[in-house]
């Protein structure tokens, strides 16, 4: 997992899900009003639900990248790549699902609660209200929390008072590594 990974929550219900499972790539924009700086960072997302966990998933992703000898992942459009053995990958897998279960319970009871109301973006068809669920605040997540991790590879900065913009991008350094490499634009 990469260490400048961004981790936020949704609803795996929401259209964007859906489109993030097809096309993993998105943007998030950040905008400081008292500093005028704007950050915005870019990279491929994995969604991370209730689908995911399933063991038997894990031990046939195993066994294929057993026959590959190697679990490779590829950013699709760029060159970056990197692969993984089989127990690395494995390992990487609970990592994620244990990000995925810390931030089930560091959220309230009451936003725990919006994971099992209606679908969001469709019309109310009645007045039914978070209070008519029940959620057992011990259990683990339920199958609608997506963790969603953005794996940046890259981040436009723009400090407004400044008038000056970077663009910081990762690629392959010349050992091998992955590393950020920054360039001033005009903004």
């Amino acid at each position: 997992m990469n260490s400048c990974a961004i981790f936020f929550i949704d609803k795996n219900l929401n259209m964007q899900i859906e489109e993030l499972k097809h096309c993993p790539f998105a943007e998030i924009c950040w905008y400081f009003t008292d500093s005028w700086e704007q950050f915005r960072i870019s990279g491929r997302v994995d969604v991370i639900d209730g689908s995911n966990p399933d063991p038997e998933k894990l031990q046939f992703d195993c066994v294929q990248c057993m026959r590959e000898n190697t679990f490779e992942r590829y950013k699709q459009g760029s060159e970056l790549s990197f692969s993984w053995s089989c127990l690395e990958f494995a390992h990487f897998f609970k990592l994620i699902m244990q990000q995925r279960e810390k931030s089930w319970f560091a959220s309230s009871l009451k936003s725990r609660l919006q994971y099992l109301g209606p679908n969001p973006g469709l019309p109310c068809l009645s007045d039914q209200s978070l209070n008519e669920f029940f959620l057992d605040p011990s259990l683990g997540p339920v199958a609608t929390f997506c963790l969603l991790v953005l794996d940046p590879d890259q981040v436009d900065y723009l400090n407004l008072k400044s008038n000056q913009r970077t663009v910081s991008t990762l690629s392959r350094c010349a050992n091998g590594e992955m590393c950020w490499n920054s360039e001033m634009i005009n903004p």
